[in-house]
């Protein structure tokens, strides 16, 4: 009994004590909502694995092979999700000094490009004609237009394939990444293609590990883009493989033809690897 008196007095002197004073600059404002069931933090704290480790000695065959993925295909439309496409990524972290680009006119990654350079790729300048209000005369005036991301619908990948002796496995590893901007005429008719520039992979594996990717199925489960890289879960053909005149596909096939010699291609590394197997 008298325990439960002393309990009550301490209720009773606790609800008559002076409020404790509030934070204003804390309370000032309230705050925004998550848009999810808790805030996810897998991503921002998600290492990239190390590669397997590979001697010189061990690799009894390889074959470079270069690669572009139509994003306008229905297995590669995450490349471009109308939030953060693929291309954006690369450009803000190539802007921001985060990545290093190289210049599209070799894929040795040779040729660093400065952000005043890549500028000039990304957007288009054109001389137009106004009108000056107050001479009424016409004037040519330089115009910059604003990057488009939708303009990007590939992307070119440069890889090796090899033949691992001590794990007796066929092996892959993606060397570069770059996108490849589509311009029109006034019709709308395509007039060319170009690539804008070459990002080195295995620089990019740590930034690109950070950023989420959509992949149909479970939510919960959260990939990144590098996820996506090495899981290749993209559709893709081969347009050139390693040649002593270094050619690429397009320069001898078209159409048709050129899909079928891109089959071919892949079906004779995977032919390879089964002959390893066999003999």
């Amino acid at each position: 009994m008298r325990i439960l008196s002393i309990v009550l007095l301490t209720f009773c002197l606790s609800a008559n004590a002076q409020p404790q004073s509030i934070d204003l600059e804390a309370s000032s404002g309230p705050s925004l909502p998550i848009d999810d069931v808790v805030s996810d933090h897998t991503m921002q704290e998600k290492r990239v694995l190390t590669y397997q480790p590979v001697r010189e000695a061990d690799i009894l065959w390889k074959k470079r092979i270069w690669r572009e993925i139509d994003t306008r295909q229905k297995m590669n439309l995450t490349f471009r999700n109308p939030k953060m496409p693929l291309i954006q990524i690369l450009n803000d972290a190539v802007l921001s000094g985060e990545l290093p680009a190289y210049s599209a006119e070799t894929d040795d990654f040779s040729m660093p490009l400065n952000v005043d350079e890549l500028q000039k790729s990304l957007h288009k300048t054109d001389t137009v004609m106004v009108t000056n209000p107050q001479t009424m005369e016409d004037e040519p005036q330089i115009v910059t237009d604003d990057f488009n991301p939708e303009e990007v619908t590939r992307f070119r990948l440069k890889e090796v394939w090899f033949f691992d002796a001590r794990t007796s496995t066929m092996q892959v590893r993606i060397l570069g990444i770059a996108p490849i901007l589509d311009e029109y005429d006034d019709f709308g008719n395509l007039k060319y293609s170009k690539v804008l520039y070459w990002i080195n992979y295995p620089q990019a594996r740590k930034m690109l590990a950070t950023q989420p990717v959509y992949l149909p199925g479970n939510d919960k489960q959260v990939h990144s883009w590098e996820d996506l890289m090495e899981m290749r879960f993209f559709a893709s053909y081969i347009t050139k493989e390693s040649n002593v005149m270094d050619e690429r596909l397009e320069d001898q096939y078209s159409g048709v033809e050129l899909l079928q010699q891109s089959e071919k291609i892949r079906q004779k590394i995977f032919n390879y690897e089964h002959d390893m197997w066999m003999y």
